[in-house]
């Protein structure tokens, strides 16, 4: 192998028609060798040679007559002082940061792992070569003929989002061919879209697609990370998604999926990990950036450099103080867009980017930056605003441009229906838009949701008072503790009739709830469906039958999936429940909202604060919402009206059936359920 002096840009493997240019980035290195490998079972490279230049801190080369599809690693040479942060081992062939195609995913072995297996300590580097099982990169082909693929472009008053894995969404439904279940495919086959275009969806949030990694732990129990938060490459789609694991597969099939899904007015958002990556803390495996430059990548503790900060509770956090770390997540984010077409991204711990420590001058920086870019200014940005980490949680806190997960909605509405006291005044606030939390921008700056991958499902929230977690071989101590679920008296599942009718209608309230909320709804994949992950609200290492979505047929199945549809149809009808404005007292000097009492007086200072007060009318004067969660049926004085009112929805029947009530009559609102009227 014959290397040219190449370019020190852009960084990554690029083809040119006429061979591959190489550059990696590494500070401290003192060398880097370029490792070609003839198949994916290979079991040592092919062809060694160094990068043969040096632009400050990037090393590069150019290969003549290589083609996409070439399988590619590197070898790092530098020094092993941990007391220096330094972790180099040229014995460790390392996966490009930059590469855009996978071409072989790492096989757990012992010799992943860059130190030598010592009781006191990991002061040594260990001298096995890891080049059988190593990660490896493909050369990627740049053209794809997109045709006239355009963006939907939803404007955020229209958004609904449903956030669903590649694989669960699929992987059961028999209206999608075998072979494209559980993959990209099976995301845009004619019956998914079908089903999301009927539930109101205009975005899917896929759950990371970036290439990802199994933790050791894991494969030792014989598990997976199923979730994918645990990032390798971030430039390259998953294979695990593609109907091959051969070379490029991935992506052309991820570019079809977009691409069909476009054509269906469904936009594309990401979940995105930045926060950290598969290597975890010290004493975790050498794939990528660990053993390319260890103390230039991940922030490591101040007085010991051996250490990672570790602000994500994974092991490690990237140092996105570090300009290249910066232009890496930058990068990759740029390349979604331009060359895969997303439309959005979702940022996992989100501010673990901006520490340490974390201040709303620091978010601005980073996120203010990235709403700015020009390749990025037109897309949905979309925040988890917190980390796991003291200081972490700054929910309402990022700058315009953004919405953020609205964790504070997700408890308030589960407190309330739970029927616990003192819930109102909270609820009221989060159905109104979260105005004390977003009042500087608008409520769809709050992601609504009851429910998302990470806890129960909606089946599950009505159906478990504790967490059942010991599938995942941590005696029940992963997951979070206080769920504010209730079981409605029976632990599981039951075949008593009078529990099953209460939580079947305790999910229809969350359901509603979420979709007559100001906000931008979101809507967990498979609880439409009755998905149940057996009481686990941590499963993001099953992918199996306890996570996939279930595409059953039954009649109590179907009836909900029809109440979801209706409820979806509702917000979509209903401009009020989309504004992009809080709901005010008073607007114009007219009251834009009243906020009442079941005897149609409009609610005091001592209403609000009676905490056992569980009852509510929102009256937006054509469109009247009746809240009851107390344990009595409650009848409530409808307002007196021109016109008769009409009960769209009522969760205590669910029958798609309209009921004409007189103006001025009083309509009973039965024991934990809300209904819909309306005068149109």
């Amino acid at each position: 192998m014959h290397l040219l002096s190449g370019r020190p840009d852009p960084l990554g493997a690029t083809w040119d028609g006429a061979g591959v240019n190489f550059a990696l980035y590494s500070e401290h290195a003192e060398r880097v060798e370029l490792c070609l490998f003839d198949a994916p079972d290979a079991a040592a490279e092919s062809a060694r040679a160094p990068l043969p230049s040096r632009t400050g801190p990037v090393f590069h080369g150019y290969v003549r007559d290589l083609a996409p599809g070439q399988l590619y690693g590197y070898r790092v040479h530098g020094p092993w002082d941990l007391a220096r942060g330094m972790r180099f081992n040229a014995a460790k062939v390392v996966f490009d940061p930059y590469a855009r195609v996978v071409g072989r995913a790492p096989r757990w072995d012992r010799s992943l792992f860059a130190y030598a297996p010592d009781p006191n300590g990991t002061s040594a580097a260990d001298p096995t070569d890891n080049a059988p099982y190593a990660p490896l990169a493909a050369v990627s082909e740049p053209t794809y003929d997109w045709v006239d693929d355009r963006a939907p472009r939803t404007p955020w008053s229209q958004t609904v989002i449903y956030e669903l894995h590649a694989t669960g969404f699929s992987m059961l439904n028999p209206a999608v061919p075998a072979h494209w279940r559980g993959r990209y495919l099976g995301v845009s086959a004619p019956a998914s879209i079908d089903h999301l275009r009927a539930l109101g969806v205009t975005a899917v949030e896929l759950l990371p697609m970036h290439a990802h990694a199994d933790e050791w732990a894991l494969a030792r129990r014989g598990l997976t990370n199923y979730w994918g938060y645990n990032t390798l490459g971030y430039f390259a789609p998953d294979p695990r998604f593609a109907s091959s694991s051969a070379p490029g597969v991935a992506t052309r099939e991820f570019r079809q999926m977009v691409s069909a899904l476009h054509r269906a007015g469904l936009e594309v958002i990401l979940d995105v990990v930045y926060n950290h990556t598969a290597e975890s803390d010290l004493l975790g495996p050498t794939l990528s950036m660990r053993g390319i430059d260890n103390s230039a990548y991940y922030r490591l503790r101040p007085e010991r450099l051996a250490e990672d900060e570790d602000f994500t509770g994974c092991g490690n956090t990237l140092d996105m103080r570090q300009p290249h770390v910066r232009r890496l997540m930058f990068d990759s984010l740029r390349l979604w867009v331009e060359t895969m077409h997303v439309d959005g991204f979702r940022f996992d711990l989100a501010p673990a980017l901006a520490r340490d420590p974390v201040t709303r001058e620091r978010l601005v920086e980073i996120f203010g930056a990235l709403r700015d870019d020009p390749q990025l200014r037109d897309v949905k940005l979309i925040v988890e605003p917190w980390d796991a980490a003291p200081g972490g949680y700054q929910l309402g806190n990022f700058p315009s441009g953004w919405c953020e997960w609205n964790d504070r909605y997700r408890n308030t509405i589960r407190r309330f229906w739970r029927g616990d006291r003192g819930a109102l005044p909270d609820f009221a606030t989060r159905l109104a838009g979260s105005r004390d939390l977003f009042g500087a921008r608008s409520p769809r700056a709050s992601i609504n949701y009851v429910t998302s991958h990470d806890g129960f499902t909606l089946a599950d929230l009505v159906a478990y008072n504790n967490k059942h977690n010991d599938a995942n071989g941590e005696d029940n101590r992963d997951g979070e503790t206080l769920n504010l679920s209730w079981n409605a008296g029976v632990e599981g599942p039951t075949e008593d009739p009078s529990v099953r009718a209460l939580r079947d209608r305790q999910r229809r309230n969350f359901l509603l709830t979420l979709f007559v909320s100001l906000g931008t709804p979101m809507v967990s994949g498979g609880d439409e469906l009755g998905r149940s992950q057996s009481g686990n609200n941590n499963a993001y290492c099953h992918d199996s039958p306890l996570s996939w979505t279930p595409w059953s047929s039954d009649n109590d199945g179907y009836r909900f999936l029809e109440f979801a549809r209706r409820a979806a149809a509702l917000r979509a009808s209903a401009p009020v429940l989309r504004r992009d404005a809080f709901l005010e007292g008073l607007a114009d000097g007219r009251a834009d909202v009243h906020w009442r009492r079941p005897d149609g007086a409009d609610m005091t200072d001592a209403d609000w604060s009676d905490p056992d007060r569980q009852v509510l009318t929102v009256d937006f004067g054509s469109l009247l919402l009746v809240f009851n969660a107390s344990s009595s049926d409650v009848p409530f004085q409808l307002p007196d009206r021109e016109r008769a009112w009409r009960c769209l929805i009522d969760t205590a029947n669910d029958a798609a059936i309209a009921v004409d009530v007189a103006p001025g009559a009083a309509w009973t609102c039965v024991s934990r359920s809300m209904a819909v009227f309306t005068t149109g």
